[in-house]
């Protein structure tokens, strides 16, 4: 089976360059004590040099995006999740950015089971990973996903627009 998977990734890569770009992000979100994971961005970041964000990281090809949000969060914050225990919590559909020059969509999920205590797995990429109190969120933070946060923590609106323009 993973003989079929690496073919159908090579043979799909050339239409990927112009796919809109995949990528998933996770809330986990303690409610007993209402805190979340994030992660600050360190000065070595491709983009938002010293921003705080979620943990966030783009799809493989032939990977379900559940896969994804499991992946990129043990990764870089040494947190394990199951598939199956995350919930959407957002969707940002964005019609550009610095890897994704046609677009991409962010699907954002909420954790509230996980394994583990957060610590830095990627300390060329994050300058420090921590609990923070859902009341005390960074100011500087990445737009889209500040506002997926913002969103899921106020029970607002479920689809956000980036880049794209306004009637």
């Amino acid at each position: 089976m993973s003989q079929q998977t690496d073919e159908r990734a090579h043979s799909l890569k050339p239409a990927l360059e112009s796919m809109t770009l995949l990528v998933a992000a996770v809330i986990v979100h303690d409610k007993a004590t209402n805190r979340v994971v994030l992660l600050q961005r360190s000065e070595n970041a491709k983009f938002a040099r010293g921003l705080w964000d979620l943990p966030v990281g783009k799809s493989e090809p032939g990977e379900p995006i559940t896969e994804t949000a499991v992946r990129e969060l043990y990764e870089e914050t040494g947190l394990t999740v199951k598939p199956e225990a995350l919930r959407v919590a957002h969707v940002i559909h964005g019609a550009w950015g610095v890897e994704a020059p046609n677009g991409f969509l962010t699907v954002v999920f909420a954790a509230h089971e996980w394994t583990g205590e957060p610590e830095n797995r990627e300390p060329r990429k994050h300058s420090q990973v921590r609990w923070v109190d859902t009341d005390t969120i960074p100011e500087a933070f990445v737009d889209t996903t500040a506002s997926a946060l913002h969103h899921y923590l106020n029970d607002g609106a479920a689809v956000s627009l980036d880049g794209w323009p306004t009637a």
